[in-house]
């Protein structure tokens, strides 16, 4: 153990530090076996509970993640040996032979030594699933990728294969999900339980498919990878735990000129407890590194162009996800306030990080595919040559953002567009561009109004300006945007010109 008298927050912490880091891979292992991700889901909730109440007194284990395993493997054997589970289901096939399970684990039917019971009455593990008394629990493997495309399985409702990814992967809580693509809690929790119980029943197996299987389900894995990013964006700014968007971005508009939004984002994307999550949101959704979900995300994207080195979207998301967060610690000012993208300190981006973005994206180019997310890194590219430059290439950007929208007309690729081209070609085109869109969904868009808004204080329509910035702060809840959009609203009100406050 790693030491005693620990407090019970010091103990909750320590639980919390583990499930961000361990929590998919924990549940991709536990669930292998059976397919059964709620029994898995429960099953691991159970351990973080335990560790909760054990580790103040006894201390944290030498291995935690091994622990938690070990835990809710011997939790998940018990549900399997009890009465009351082994008369809820269907009895077993008598063949004579289910040698290919766990040692040391009772078969239900004939008392022999056999596999961990299936929940759908097999008596096998799922095809090509890893069994339990096979796992180095000190050296737990990472099986998340093969989980993330068990999740873009066709089987599952297209609809629901993002949000499942992002809970049973990385651990987001479903509340936070249902927020985050405008779908009340209590049914966004039903479909992702109907979507566990599919992946059981239809006995999808806990691996990696052959190549062809892998790119067909790629595009929804790379929107569930980019969705964790986009959740974890505004973790930079202290206190808030929001995007502002909603379908989709460019080089994101306006006074908030740099948040991504996946398919379906809703204006807030809040940190809740998730019964579902159980324990590994005790200690609280604000502690430990805020960059968290944004790093996973960097990691799977990477993990999957070495997996597929010549899918140039795989490459695009990894670069795009590169040179975003390369500028996250001059996202914050000193005080904690947002500071946009056109007044950062470019000393302070990762010069390591965009090296990484330039690289994928380079290769992403020679494959000769273009994509979404390869034309957001490559708006993203032309904002980091800034460093470089020491200025931006609207042009450029204007083309680059003109193409995203050709190809997938979100609304914040549109909202981005109109920023675009109020640098590029003044105010008033930015502006009619913005109006002629015919999107009722701006209506209700934070980052419209806050961008017509910077465009109309540009063109010296004060009062109009005053109002859209109103409406913006009225759709705002992420506490550091609001006093930058504040600001903005009262230098209107003083003398002299508007101050070019966003882009």
């Amino acid at each position: 153990m790693a030491g005693t008298g620990l407090s019970t927050a010091e103990a909750r912490a320590r639980a919390e530090s583990v499930a961000r880091a361990s929590y998919g891979r924990l549940l991709a292992l536990l669930a292998a076996p059976t397919g059964d991700l709620q029994a898995a889901e429960d099953a691991l909730a159970d351990a973080f509970l335990r560790a909760l109440t054990t580790w103040p007194d006894s201390g944290i284990p030498e291995n935690p993640e091994a622990w938690l395993f070990t835990v809710s493997r011997n939790r998940q054997r018990d549900r399997y040996r009890s009465a009351a589970y082994r008369t809820s289901v269907p009895l077993e096939p008598d063949t004579g032979s289910s040698g290919a399970g766990s040692p040391g684990v009772t078969s239900r039917r004939t008392g022999s030594l056999g596999v961990v019971p299936s929940p759908v009455g097999s008596g096998s593990a799922l095809p090509g699933a890893v069994h339990w008394d096979e796992v180095d629990v000190e050296a737990i493997p990472d099986r998340r990728l093969a989980l993330l495309f068990v999740c873009a399985h066709p089987a599952i409702a297209p609809g629901v294969r993002t949000p499942l990814m992002l809970q049973v992967v990385l651990g987001i809580p479903s509340d936070r999900i249902a927020s985050a693509f405008a779908v009340p809690a209590p049914a966004m929790a039903q479909r992702l339980v109907r979507a566990k119980r599919r992946i059981q029943e239809a006995r999808i197996p806990f691996v990696l498919p052959d190549t062809t299987v892998l790119k067909e389900r790629l595009p929804a894995v790379l929107e569930a990878v980019y969705g964790a990013y986009a959740l974890d964006w505004r973790h930079a700014l202290p206190g808030t735990r929001t995007v502002q968007a909603a379908a989709g971005i460019g080089e994101p508009a306006g006074t908030d000129a740099e948040a991504p939004s996946p398919a379906g984002m809703d204006a807030e994307a809040r940190s809740q407890t998730d019964a579902d999550a159980g324990a590994r949101n005790e200690a609280g959704p604000d502690t430990g590194p805020p960059e968290n979900l944004a790093a996973e995300a960097l990691y799977l994207a990477t993990v999957l162009t070495e997996l597929l080195p010549n899918e140039p979207e795989a490459h695009g998301l990894a670069a795009l996800i590169c040179l975003s967060l390369a500028r996250g610690t001059a996202r914050t000012a000193s005080a904690g306030g947002f500071v946009p993208l056109a007044l950062q300190d470019t000393s302070l981006w990762d010069r390591g990080l965009i090296a990484r973005g330039e690289e994928h994206l380079r290769h992403a180019h020679t494959l000769g595919r273009i994509g979404r997310f390869q034309l957001e890194a490559a708006m993203q590219s032309v904002h980091c040559a800034r460093a470089r430059t020491g200025r931006t290439d609207w042009q450029a950007l204007l083309r680059l953002n003109e193409a995203l929208v050709a190809l997938t007309p979100t609304l914040g690729g549109i909202v981005s567009l109109a920023s675009t081209l109020g640098e590029a070609s003044g105010p008033n085109a930015g502006l009619s561009f913005l109006d002629a869109a015919k999107a009722p969904a701006l209506d209700d868009f934070q980052p419209a109004w806050a961008t017509r808004a910077h465009l109309l204080a540009e063109a010296g329509r004060t009062a109009e300006a005053s109002a859209a910035y109103s409406r913006a702060l009225a759709l705002t809840t992420d506490p550091a945007l609001r006093g930058f959009l504040e600001q903005a609203l009262q230098r209107l009100s003083a003398p002299g010109p508007p101050a070019a406050d966003s882009a």
